[in-house]
């Protein structure tokens, strides 16, 4: 009963006011396959060391860092964290903080969303930032759904080097409002053209993504003149936003929302979450925004102060009204974002930008000179990707059983790819670990 608090006589009471006799006939619903019919068996109890030991055995099927070299990134970036980010970011007052409904009461919180809004609207070159999207893909999704609602077009445009899990998440948001989801396939290059686009005066927007999938580095600016002639807006998406200390962000490009992922500026991968959605736009939209925009005010006694300047959410308005259904709190993240950007500085994170860059041409060239092809003659950042002669999967089992995991296999999402790998470099891995591995692929 320590784990299971209700007692006989609370079940005989809770299966009366359902209307059934017994917990079997509870679940009598639900069809005789996919009902487990034999007990649970439960392994042996453990003490606390022989737990320890067997969650390490666990772990220790898991090619992760740092006991494997990782080259993949494809969304989720390994990056160096400052010590300072885990230190600010742990002290309880933002770790135990919630939504900032009472202003008075969350001055701190406020001002450090506001100040990750600053910082965010300064990298990615846009006027205005919130701080409360999930995610990469679910940012992207709700600005398509922010263009419709705009325009008030029924059509949207999405490049296919953008990643594919992002378009997955975009059809999901998408098909049940009837807003028709257009692809626009990728070049020899490896990025898209903007010649691609098919009746844009019918869009709501077209989006792309900077550096895409592939690394690749879109030309933004050539899609946002092609769309506003024909007033549509232009969306840029990102999955690596410190490609933006190299490269011109999306607002110098002409872009009227960028959105992508944030989970390389100071967030640990941590297997796949928690990742920070940006999202930011031209002010002129600022009211068609999903989610909640931190303002700075002042006072009766002329006291600088910050408010939830906007926050559209069912909870505050009628549903139907509503914006967006985003309901999230993404405070914690968005400070970790703010802190690891404010401990890099401008000059750091171009320094940075440049170091990450660097490293993955050096491997480029490595492979190049093994004779491996690199298909794609676009610019890149951090990654790239690599065809591969067939039966290279044998020796990419090879390499993981030496603890190195030599990319990620784009077949399953590109089948026109087979044998290509995406490889990603960032400032964690060595020159000898890249020596080793333009080594190994071709032993």
């Amino acid at each position: 009963m320590r784990y299971l608090p209700h007692t006989p006589e609370d079940i005989a009471e809770m299966l009366k006011a359902a209307g059934a006799e017994s917990l079997d006939g509870l679940f009598a619903g639900i069809p005789p396959a996919c009902r487990r019919s034999a007990p649970m068996v439960w392994p042996n109890p453990l003490t606390e060391w022989e737990l320890n030991a067997h969650i390490d055995r666990l772990a220790g099927r898991m090619a992760a860092t740092p006991d494997y070299k990782v080259f993949v990134g494809a969304g989720s970036y390994e990056h160096f964290i400052p010590a300072s980010v885990g230190f600010l970011t742990s002290r309880s007052e933002f770790v135990t903080s919630y939504t900032p409904y009472q202003p008075e009461m969350s001055q701190g919180t406020l001002q450090a969303i506001f100040e990750y809004q600053t910082l965010a609207a300064r990298l990615l070159g846009m006027e205005v930032a919130n701080a409360s999207m999930y995610d990469g893909a679910s940012a992207l999704a709700e600005a398509l759904l922010m263009a419709a609602r705009i325009t008030r077009r029924s059509k949207v445009a999405v490049s296919q080097a953008i990643h594919p899990l992002y378009r997955r998440v975009v059809d999901t948001y998408l098909k049940p409002t009837g807003i028709e989801v257009r692809e626009m396939p990728f070049g020899s290059s490896g990025t898209t053209d903007p010649a691609a686009i098919e009746d844009p005066d019918q869009l709501a927007a077209v989006a792309v993504q900077s550096p895409n999938f592939f690394g690749c580095v879109e030309e933004v600016a050539s899609f946002a003149d092609r769309v506003h002639a024909a007033g549509a807006l232009c969306v840029a998406a990102f999955s690596e936003p410190l490609a933006f200390g190299l490269f011109r962000n999306p607002g110098i490009q002409g872009a009227d929302i960028a959105c992508g992922e944030g989970q390389s500026l100071g967030i640990p991968r941590s297997f796949g979450g928690p990742g920070l959605g940006m999202f930011a736009a031209k002010m002129q939209y600022v009211r068609n925004m999903p989610g909640r925009l931190v303002g700075e005010t002042r006072d009766k006694e002329d006291r600088r102060g910050f408010v939830l300047t906007l926050s559209t959410r069912e909870q505050h308005i009628r549903r139907e009204k509503a914006t967006s259904n985003i309901c999230t709190n993404n405070s914690l993240c968005a400070l970790t974002a703010a802190v690891y950007m404010a401990s890099l500085g401008g000059t750091g994170l171009r320094e940075l930008a440049q170091l990450n860059f660097d490293k993955a041409e050096y491997l480029k060239g490595k492979l190049r000179a093994a004779g491996i092809s690199l298909p794609f003659s676009a610019a890149t950042f951090n990654e790239f990707v690599a065809a591969f002669p067939d039966g290279f999967d044998a020796t990419y089992r090879r390499l993981i059983a030496k603890k190195i995991v030599a990319g990620l296999p784009l077949g399953a999402f590109y089948p026109g790819l087979k044998n290509h790998y995406l490889l990603c470099v960032t400032e964690t891995m060595s020159k000898d670990d890249l020596d080793t591995l333009a080594r190994e692929v071709t032993s």
